[in-house]
Formats: C-alpha cells, structure tokens, sequence
C-alpha cells in the first residue's frame, strides 16, 4: 500500500517535468529536485521517522503533562504547608498572648503577695519594737521601785536605828520585807 501511494505521489509531482516536454531528464533541476525529495520522503517514512517523531513529540508531552501535574502538586502541598504555618504561627502568637497575660496577672499577684508579706513584716517588727519599749519601760519601772525600795529601808533603818531599840528595828525589817514582796510580784 505504502509503495503504491509513494508512486502515484512520484507520479503527480513529477507532471511539471512531464509538462516541460523533456521526460526524464537528469538535466532538468526541477526533474532531479522532485525526485530526489520524493527519495528523501520515501526513506523518512520507510525508516518510521515520522512514527520516532510523533512519539518522541508525545514522550515529550507526556513529560511536559508530567511534570505540570507534578508542580501542581508541589504547588497545593506549598499552599497547604503555607495554610499549616500561617495556623501555627496564629496559635504560637496566641500562645505568646496567652503567656504574656498569664505572667502579668502571676507578677502582679506576686507583688500584691509581697506587698501583704511585707506589711506583715513592718506590723511584725512594730508589734516587736512595742514589745521591747514596754519591756524595757516595765524594766525601767521595777529599777526604779527596786531603787526606791532600797532607799526606802536604807533611810527606815537610819530612822529606825536612831530612834528604836533591837527589838522593834527587828519585827519592823520583817514587815517592811514582807510588804515589800507583796508589791513586787
């Protein structure tokens, strides 16, 4: 079939050398040029180039189809990354928010905290310098009676020893102790 296509396409396009009245004329160029193209042709199809062409055409397609579906896929796993980061970075900001406001509140619990150990301690330390003055007030106070009364019965044994005998000096000493032991405790 092939061959007899390619005769009647030789055929047809060598008329024009017919038609110059000349025949088969190795001296007519259009002659030599219609067949030697029509060899050309006719080794191209009888060697399957234009088969190797069509699919070397469609292999290429078939790559270019490839790697378009290909980059497609990149480019929705791109935007899906891209949508999971974009989420991430919304929850870290939210977190940091969340962690910043969580600090302040501790921070000012710790201060309110410190505050109220601190009014503690000054009332603390207050109540305990109260607690030494009157200390050492009532200390002050039992000197100075300790002091009186010692001045008391130094002067009540002058006074008793010029104007008393043994006798009384003796059972006044006893009372004035006693009296005096009474008010100390």
């Amino acid at each position: 079939m092939k061959k007899l296509l390619l005769s009647g396409l030789a055929i047809t396009l060598a008329a024009p050398a017919y038609a110059s009245g000349s025949g088969f004329n190795l001296n007519n160029t259009n002659f030599v040029v219609t067949v030697s193209f029509l060899l050309f042709v006719g080794v191209l199809l009888y060697l399957g180039v234009p088969k190797m062409v069509g699919k070397k055409l469609d292999d290429r397609a078939a790559d270019i189809r490839n790697e378009i579906d290909e980059a497609r896929a990149l480019q929705e796993e791109a935007k899906s990354v891209l949508v999971s980061f974009e989420r991430k970075r919304k929850e870290v900001a939210e977190q940091s928010a969340a962690i910043v406001a969580q600090a302040k509140e501790e921070s000012e619990l710790a201060a309110k905290v410190a505050k109220e150990d601190l009014k503690a301690v000054i009332e603390r330390r207050l109540k305990a310098a109260e607690d030494q003055i009157e200390s050492a007030r009532d200390a002050a106070v039992r000197e100075v009676k300790v002091k009186a009364v010692n001045v008391a019965i130094a002067a009540a044994s002058d006074v008793m020893a010029a104007n008393m005998a043994a006798k009384d000096a003796n059972g006044l000493i006893d009372a004035a102790i006693k009296d005096v032991g009474a008010k100390l405790h």
